[in-house]
């Protein structure tokens, strides 16, 4: 008997906007944009997400916006979640 190992095959990502474009998009939504947005404020790149090229570049735009507008956190640090270590 012989065993051979199969390749982990990953589940393609897709672009959850192409796929349903009544997603609202923009900066005045940002529990939408939280989905692309790690604990410490960083964007997540799209290999991560699987959003498109085009959608990655509308989300980053729009994350920008909702974090001037202070919709949206700049960093962890700004969230009032997270005590500094003075409080303590």
């Amino acid at each position: 008997m012989s065993f051979t190992k199969r390749k982990f095959a990953p589940r393609r990502k897709y672009c959850r906007f192409c796929e349903n474009p009544e997603i609202p998009l923009n900066y005045k939504h940002p529990e939408v944009l939280n989905d692309f947005v790690t604990d410490r404020g960083k964007i997540i790149a799209s290999r991560m997400t699987g959003t498109c090229a085009k959608h990655q570049r509308a989300i980053t735009r729009e994350v920008k916006r909702a974090r001037q507008m202070a919709l949206m956190f700049y960093t962890a640090t700004h969230s009032t979640d997270v005590l500094k270590k003075s409080r303590i």
